[in-house]
């Protein structure tokens, strides 16, 4: 076998450094992926490919910023913020929350399922934050650990970002590529089926095994969610007019406390007094359709945040020693007419105090808690003003009444290319043009839903791919890999480029091992005569089997902290997922395209 020529032995140099870089992680991704791009432009300017200008080094090395893949994906992001912008997913949140209530097995393998079957539309990152709060939630309230959920929560996102060509940006820089070196394009849903046959396998695997795999890391003194005062404002249309407050009770029997007295008449002019943690306040005002601020106050608060195209947020604000509002009571404060922010509830930093004997509520003290809702800024000036810290946990107030919108924009641009109408780089655009139009996405706040890691990093490994395949460097390492396989039978094949591309994605960047894994596939079926579109898929495959190491995908690292996971906790529940995935697909692959 013949060495690489100078230009193929230099790409594969610079790819091999590039791995290195994201391994080692002394780096961040965003300047590793600058300095490849710096030195493919660099090196490929300085002593061009055969027959080549310099400019044309310059034009491959950028032209990841402008290709089509990367435009899609940034479309993507865009409407994926835009379904959590509108809280158009938290439906399915708040379903998935009552059946852990009601069965905890079924709960967690609805939750798996659900997971699954979001993160085929949705990037996979804002669906495992969609779900976390949730499992760290039902953790707390006695359900299943949060460090034996987390870990089986995130394989099948994972499972279920890889079953379609825009669940993760890996797929779609893979279909792009192969489209780009001639392959047919492929569908939206072209390998669903193949993908749903092997988490059917592996279902079984991450609902009971997995679990038990895993340590349990909750922590038997943790300190207990804060719980708030507020008076509950009831609507018309509330479905609780005309009862009484122990119905309320019976309703809503966890974790909240009513204050009023049982058999105190629900009406629209008065108040009924509760005890609750945000997230379960929140529940209470949703199903009773009730508020916990002056209705008229509310909707100025809403007129302003349309003006200002600013979002409306939730944040708790702890009272320091310095205060004005020390000794004053909620009502009289003058935080609404002074600040334009409503206070919809106070936790009191000691526990003896909550109300008085006459019934009004105590004045306020050092240490005690305002939870507020307002524009960011309008809370800034607010804790400015009155001497209060803004404590962590910022939360944005969901458009709501746009997330109907959302759903139809992204089932709408999902519909139109998975029926071959029109390619989903033509689809997503528009529906990230409509996001920005409806106002379910705000122009302003584009940069919450563009991630310039994604951004840098795709663009950095089309130009890996594209210098790869110019160098001569795939066919030259298709060449290599090919001599160890010539004698393995057809699933053999398969399951060894999926292993492959599985060890650079658990040790690097999945997004590179797509860029280089691609290009050497097509070089491999002409070598093995082997059709490509197998081999392109198993490269796909490979690249979404990240579930061995903390390092290998963003979810991965984002459960860490919140399941207090070591290293060893992924290998061992990650490498068995991983085998029972690349037999089962290679399997079906070899079924599927007659391999046999």
């Amino acid at each position: 076998m013949t060495l690489p020529s100078a230009h193929a032995a230099a790409a594969i140099a610079l790819t091999m450094a590039m791995f290195y870089g994201f391994a080692a992680s002394r780096l961040k991704v965003e300047i590793i992926s600058l300095l490849t791009i710096s030195a493919i432009a660099l090196g490929l300017y300085s002593f061009p490919l055969a027959g080549q200008q310099p400019t044309d080094g310059l034009k491959l090395a950028f032209e990841g910023f402008g290709h089509y893949a990367l435009i899609t994906i940034c479309a993507l992001m865009v409407m994926g913020r835009g379904l959590v912008a509108t809280g158009a997913l938290e439906p399915a949140a708040r379903t998935l929350t009552r059946v852990w209530r009601f069965n905890r097995p079924i709960g967690f393998l609805l939750t798996l399922v659900l997971a699954m079957l979001m993160s085929m539309m949705v990037n996979d990152t804002p669906v495992l934050v969609l779900l976390l709060p949730i499992l760290v939630t039902l953790a707390s309230r006695g359900g299943m650990p949060a460090s034996r959920t987390l870990i089986p929560v995130n394989s099948a996102v994972l499972i279920g970002g890889m079953a379609t060509t825009i669940g993760t940006s890996t797929n779609l820089l893979v279909v792009s590529i192969a489209t780009d070196l001639g392959m047919r394009p492929m569908s939206v849903f072209y390998f669903t089926p193949m993908v749903a046959a092997a988490a059917v396998v592996a279902l079984p695997f991450i609902w009971l095994v997995m679990p038990r795999l895993l340590p349990d890391n909750s922590q038997e003194a943790g300190h207990a969610p804060r719980r708030f005062h507020a008076d509950l404002r009831f609507m018309a249309t509330s479905p609780f007019i005309g009862r009484t407050v122990a119905d309320l009770q019976r309703r809503f029997p966890e974790h909240v406390t009513f204050l009023t007295p049982p058999d105190t008449p629900v009406t629209i002019d008065d108040r009924v007094r509760l005890l609750a943690t945000h997230d379960t306040l929140e529940d209470v005002m949703r199903e009773a359709k009730a508020a916990t601020a002056p209705p008229p106050l509310l909707a100025r608060l809403q007129g302003a945040s349309r003006r200002t195209s600013e979002d409306l947020a939730v944040v708790e604000l702890s009272i320091a020693a310095d205060s004005g509002l020390i000794g004053t009571r909620t009502a009289t404060s003058g935080i609404a007419d002074n600040h334009d922010v409503a206070v919809i509830g106070l936790h009191h930093g000691r526990p003896d105090r909550s109300f008085s004997d006459d019934g009004d509520d105590v004045p306020m003290a050092e240490g005690d808690i305002l939870l507020v809702t307002g524009t960011l800024a309008d809370i800034v000036r607010l804790a400015r003003a009155e001497s209060l810290l803004v404590l962590e946990g910022v939360k944005e107030v969901p458009r709501t009444a746009k997330a109907p919108l959302a759903l139809a924009i992204m089932a709408g641009s999902v519909a139109l290319a998975s029926v071959g109408l029109m390619p989903i780089a033509i689809t997503s655009l528009g529906g990230a043009i409509l996001m920005f139009v409806t106002g379910c996405v705000r122009f302003d706040k584009v940069g919450r839903a563009l991630s310039a890691k994604v951004i840098v990093l795709v663009a950095a490994s089309i130009a890996v791919g594209r210098v790869i395949l110019e160098t001569g460097a795939a066919d030259w390492l298709s060449q290599l890999i090919a001599s160890g396989l010539q004698d393995l039978p057809s699933g053999g094949v398969l399951a060894a480029v999926m292993i492959f591309v599985t060890v650079l994605t658990n040790f690097a960047s999945n997004t590179t091992a797509a860029a280089v894994g691609t290009p050497i596939a097509f070089s491999l079926a002409q070598k093995l005569s082997i059709p490509v579109e197998p081999l392109v898929l198993a490269v796909l495959f490979g690249c979404n089997l990240c579930y061995a190491t903390p390092v290998a995908y963003q979810t991965n690292m984002l459960i860490m902290s919140a399941g207090d996971y070591k290293f060893g906790d992924y290998t061992r529940t990650g490498l068995p997922l991983v085998a029972i995935m690349i037999v089962t697909l290679s399997a079906i692959l070899v079924v599927k395209y007659r391999l046999y």
